[in-house]
């Protein structure tokens, strides 16, 4: 990959008490989610979230562990039904038509493994033909260039370093350039540099083609640079929802990792009246 300075975007406009544009039809959103629940019995994972994902705009899902992010984000895959609530994916409703809806989105995470016993450019096949991606070779050849993985194309994945096995499985996630990326820690492996550029990687991709990706992340630096908007989660609903550079000095906070641990810590007793 070749590095690409970051340019901040512009100021979001004002978000109202669910993380939502007031007054924006969201027709052409990359994702909708619309009052989502998610119980386990009595234990309320997802209480009432609300939030969209414009086209290439990348927004933030922040909350520590057990916050709901990844019961979020598996409803979000269909990997779990939720207990009630709607997600759309373009203009396509998750639970009527989800293998219409999951053929324009994926994801990358560094729990979800690969194959270990293929070589690189044989799971970026594999993948791809399970995706129905068109003219497959020239694709991969193309993301084999993009995250550097030229040197590797004949090389198990079972062998492979972390970092290695991220920039795979970030080109396996693009492979067939996804209207909706979902991102759990997707540099949490990499090391500095290889991280900016998988940063830098991600913005080009929401701005050139507009995209849309919702990062989960702890790393609270990456995520001022990188996210147009973040979503601060407890205890299943959301807290904040704002610009990641202005919200730590409207809340008293001297940065975002610091407003992150005062949330965790004391959550806040009424969230809608201070995202109205």
């Amino acid at each position: 990959m070749v590095p690409e300075s970051l340019h901040p975007p512009q100021p979001p406009a004002p978000l109202n008490a669910r993380g939502q544009h007031p007054g924006d039809s969201g027709a052409a959103a990359a994702l909708r989610v619309h009052d989502l629940r998610k119980n386990y019995g009595e234990l309320r994972a997802v209480d009432g979230v609300s939030f969209e994902v414009g086209p290439g705009e990348i927004v933030g899902l922040l909350g520590p562990n057990g916050a709901g992010k990844t019961t979020i984000i598996n409803t979000i895959l269909a990997v779990l039904t939720p207990s009630s609530g709607s997600i759309r994916i373009g203009n396509v409703d998750v639970a009527r038509q989800r293998s219409r809806a999951l053929a324009r989105t994926n994801f990358a995470a560094v729990y979800a493994s690969l194959p270990g016993n293929l070589t690189v450019a044989q799971n970026l096949r594999f993948f791809g033909l399970l995706y129905g991606v068109r003219a497959l070779r020239r694709r991969v050849e193309e993301l084999l260039g993009q995250f550097t993985l030229q040197a590797l194309r004949d090389t198990k994945c079972g062998v492979l370093s972390s970092g290695e096995l991220t920039r795979v499985a970030l080109a396996k996630a693009l492979l067939n350039r996804p209207r909706l990326l979902l991102l759990d820690e997707p540099t949490a492996s990499l090391d500095p540099a290889a991280a900016r550029e998988t940063r830098a990687a991600i913005r080009s991709l929401a701005r050139d083609s507009g995209c849309g990706v919702l990062w989960t992340s702890h790393n609270m630096y990456e995520v001022e640079e990188v996210c147009d908007r973040v979503l601060f989660l407890s205890h299943g609903r959301i807290l904040l929802a704002g610009d990641p550079r202005s919200l730590p000095a409207a809340h008293g906070a001297r940065n975002l990792e610091e407003l992150f641990i005062q949330l965790a810590r004391e959550p806040l007793a009424h969230p809608a009246e201070r995202l109205a």
